[in-house]
């Protein structure tokens, strides 16, 4: 894999020059693809042509009717992978498919959840550990927890092997989707009920060893569904885990069962719903200090430490087409979460236990009218969410000679949120032009048991957005945007909520500059976007309890481009698909004492190279990934302490290999093998929480899968 371009040598330099790049490629692929273009629509199907106004049906489409059904023609940057992909990219796990896509990073561990546990995701130079500055949906649903009090994904009750599609808005979705959404919207669809009548299932397991570490695990998944001549549609998925991770000691169990419903009132109109239930118990190793790493880096000083949860949820809604130009949908959703933990102190005396519950509920309808205006047809959106959160968090220690425990705190947690917006797609010719803005009105309190102290916020906040494309032919489509995006005060930091310190909600605006073309053999995109991130909620430095205050300020300026290339059925590189991405990112502190620094946990060059071929019933991949170093505290401190707790993160590169086999005249039989990290690369992340130290990377990891159809 080549390597990657180095970082550009200053801050000024990339800001006045992140936007021209992207503008010259607009401009050349406007002026050397029309040739190519008039081919295209000569042969493209009506849906192809730009001139030609989508339906304002787009049922299942997690971005709602009247808006952009397709991303070819989305108004910025947008990255869909489907489960086709997914299963030919090998991946483990949901990290790995993240890989694949520009502008996204992403970690395996994070010290005090286990791997398989938390979704640690950073987009655009945003701290990815467990994901706090994206709004990260399932089936439409929001996936934290408690979405406005603790948006952190330490526990991300969601399945690789139950995922039909991936949907990463990096930037142009803001008004619809909140809160936390300054770090683009993340929708994982599960597998969908058949929309042909008969049972269709299929079942897979896979076995992952690891080279170091003495760790394997077994992944199961099954699939079943079916449509009935009645309208009834039912499925019903499981995805497990059992074994250990590459840690000594990092024991994982998970169970995701989900059961989906749909039925079909008549072809304009259905309900739909659906049951999941997600356990999971896992071990957590921690960070090892310098010394401990040398000696051993996949051994554990922590055995006695653990991460459980579980979550229940239902939800239910009813769509319905009204007319041609007119749509309905609402739905509802409750789920109840408990997560538990054990950490061990420094001198290996006490544990301390913090076991959370958490009650969501979520209403949401929203409506679509199409009209006509003159030149102009207007798909005008307006929808509404209510969201009802409930919780609490305690605290206790544990002494470890006596197992006798100390006082217990208590915090109860209450939040209602309403957010109200309204949009309007305007299509003139090849243009969609798409105002909108959203309302949120935000009560949170947080209330101290033992101390019967209370903490309260009232917050009210108007987001406004424009997004413009341009669908130059059937081909390719350039566009801008610009929105705002905002993060609630969350419920931890609500103890610092004074009146000489109102905690304000975060903001952040957004805007972007791309270009995307797509044909049958090519895909490609290039963005530019500068992201202003003015006042963050830190924590003041030196504060024995965490006192939080409005003081931080990122910029955040980047290019992301990808392409992916196929080569012609009938020529001789006939089943050749090559692949690459690569982002560039400048993420500086804008405020204190660091200003002018790097912000932490983000690599400036990241970039994937890849290639597949089929070949009659056998499939190749080779990939590889790449990211540069890593900054672990807001100093950019390079030299790392004894303990491992600050100090520069070095990069690194690893390859993949795979190669899978469908048995001829059984189409539903597949065999895949792999080799993730073929030369054994090794490499770490940091933990900087109560258990700091250097977190290992995957070592060299074997697997097999075995997948049967029906």
């Amino acid at each position: 894999m080549a390597s990657l371009p180095p970082s550009f040598s200053s801050r000024k330099t990339f800001s006045e020059l992140a936007l021209k790049p992207c503008a010259a490629a607009v401009a050349l692929a406007m002026l050397s693809m029309p040739a190519l273009a008039q081919a295209q629509q000569a042969e493209g199907s009506s849906a192809d042509n730009p001139m030609v106004l989508e339906s304002i049906q787009v049922t299942g489409s997690w971005l709602g009717s009247g808006l952009q059904n397709s991303v070819k023609n989305f108004p910025g940057a947008r990255t869909v992978v489907k489960k086709e992909d997914i299963d030919d990219t090998g991946a483990m796990s949901i990290g790995d498919v993240m890989r694949r896509i520009p502008g996204v990073q992403t970690t395996d561990n994070s010290g005090t959840a286990g791997s398989a546990i938390s979704l640690n995701i950073g987009v655009r130079g945003l701290t990815g550990r467990y994901s706090p500055r994206s709004t990260v949906l399932l089936d439409g649903i929001p996936l934290a927890v408690a979405p406005y009090g603790q948006p952190q994904l330490s526990f991300a009750p969601v399945s690789l092997n139950n995922i039909e599609s991936i949907d990463v808005v990096r930037g142009g979705g803001a008004v619809r989707y909140g809160p936390q959404n300054v770090g683009g919207i993340i929708n994982f669809t599960t597998r969908s009920i058949p929309d042909t009548v008969g049972f269709q299932g299929d079942a897979s397991v896979r076995y992952n060893g690891f080279s170091q570490g003495g760790g394997h695990n077994e992944q199961y998944s099954a699939f079943l569904g079916n449509q009935l001549q009645n309208g009834l549609g039912l499925a019903l998925l499981y995805s497990g885990m059992d074994g250990t991770e590459w840690r000594a000691g990092s024991n994982e169990k998970i169970d995701d069962f989900a059961l989906k419903m749909r039925y079909q009132i008549n072809p304009d109109s259905q309900v739909y719903g659906k049951l999941s239930y997600y356990d999971v118990t896992s071990r957590t190793p921690g960070g090892l200090t310098v010394a401990q790493y040398n000696a051993n880096p996949f051994q554990n000083t922590r055995p006695t430490d653990f991460w459980s949860g579980n979550r229940k949820e239902a939800d239910l809604g009813y769509l319905n087409t009204l007319s041609a130009t007119q749509e309905f949908e609402v739905k509802a959703y409750y789920n109840e979460s408990f997560r538990q933990s054990a950490l061990i102190n420094t001198a290996n005396t006490q544990l301390t236990h913090q076991p959370r519950n958490y009650q969501v509920l979520g209403f949401e309808p929203r409506y679509t009218q199409r009209i006509k205006w003159g030149a102009t047809t207007h798909d005008v959106t307006a929808g509404y969410r209510y969201l009802r959160e409930r919780g609490s968090d305690s605290s206790y220690v544990e002494t470890i000679s006596s197992h006798g425990t100390g006082a217990v705190s208590v915090f109860n947690n209450a939040t209602d949120a309403h957010a109200a917006y309204i949009d309007d797609r305007i299509a003139y010719g090849e243009w969609r032009i798409t105002p909108g803005v959203r309302f949120e009105h935000i009560s949170s309190d947080r209330d101290d048991l033992s101390a019967r102290k209370t903490f309260e916020t009232r917050n009210n906040k108007s987001l406004p957005s424009l997004n413009i494309a341009y669908l130059v032919n059937p081909a390719l489509t350039v566009f801008t945007n610009y929105t705002t995006s905002f993060g609630p005060v969350q419920n931890l930091q609500l103890n610092s909520q004074t009146a000489a310190n109102p905690l304000q909600p975060e903001l952040a605006k957004t805007a972007e500059l791309g270009a995307r073309w797509k044909t049958r053999e090519l895909s490609a995109e290039m963005t530019a976007y500068r992201l202003r991130f003015d006042n963050q909620i830190l924590q003041v430095p030196g504060t024995t309890l965490a006192v939080f205050q409005n003081i931080g300020a990122t910029h955040h300026d980047g290019i992301e481009t990808a392409v992916d290339y196929s080569f012609d059925d009938a020529g001789k590189l006939a089943g050749l698909n090559l692949y690459a991405n690569y982002s560039y990112t400048e993420a500086i502190q804008k405020s204190g004492a660091t200003a002018g620094l790097d912000v932490p946990f983000y690599s400036r060059n990241v970039g994937t190279l890849g290639a597949k071929y089929r070949v009659k019933a056998w499939t190749f991949n080779l990939s590889g990934t790449q990211q540069s170093s890593q900054f672990s505290d807001t100093a950019n401190t390079v030299a790392e302490t004894a303990n491992a707790g600050v100090g520069r993160i070095p990069g690194f590169r690893v390859y993949n290999a795979q190669v899978s086999w469908r048995m001829p005249g059984k189409p539903g039989v597949d065999v895949m093998a792999g080799v993730d990290n073929l030369s054994d690369t090794r490499y770490y992340t940091r933990n900087v929480d109560g258990n700091a130290g250097r977190m290992v990377g995957a070592p060299r990891t074997v697997y097999l899968q075995l997948r049967m159809a029906i």
